[in-house]
């Protein structure tokens, strides 16, 4: 299989195989109008499998939620065919309006207006509780 290179974009690399497509959803991708390429389950010395995410324009978006989701990707950042950085992810402090509370008392229930914010308490076990009420995250 060949995938032609990008231009000026952003490389998504070393996804864990199969979350792909949670990314795309999270980032919302299908509202760029550029070119997006999701490349499943390609073979990886470090990885045995991974997802690759080519996205060839430039957006901006919450590089915190690729952290959340997993905190082993890297984005590529590429500029003329160049990649001229590249960063590491790793699991944020603080996600701001991801993940939404399961808590119906939680104050974020009836003050819809409220950001979802959770801050990260275990970073061994990636526990993450609502910044209101305490509640544990439920990750996927």
């Amino acid at each position: 299989m060949n995938i032609d290179s990008i231009k000026n974009g952003i490389v998504i690399d070393h996804i864990t195989a199969g979350k792909a497509m949670e990314i795309y959803s999270l980032l919302g991708l299908d509202k760029l109008e550029c070119s997006v390429a999701i490349i499943k389950n390609v073979s990886s010395r470090k990885m045995g499998k991974k997802d690759i995410i080519k996205i060839d324009c430039d957006f901006d978006f919450d590089i915190d939620v690729l952290g959340f989701i997993d905190s082993g990707m890297t984005v590529n950042i590429v500029k003329d065919g160049r990649i001229v950085e590249k960063r590491h992810m790793e699991l944020p402090e603080k996600i701001v309006n991801v993940i939404k509370c399961k808590n119906p008392r939680c104050i974020t229930s009836t003050e819809q207006e409220l950001p979802q914010i959770f801050k990260l308490t275990d970073r061994e076990n990636k526990v993450y509780r609502c910044y209101y009420c305490e509640t544990k995250a439920n990750r996927k």
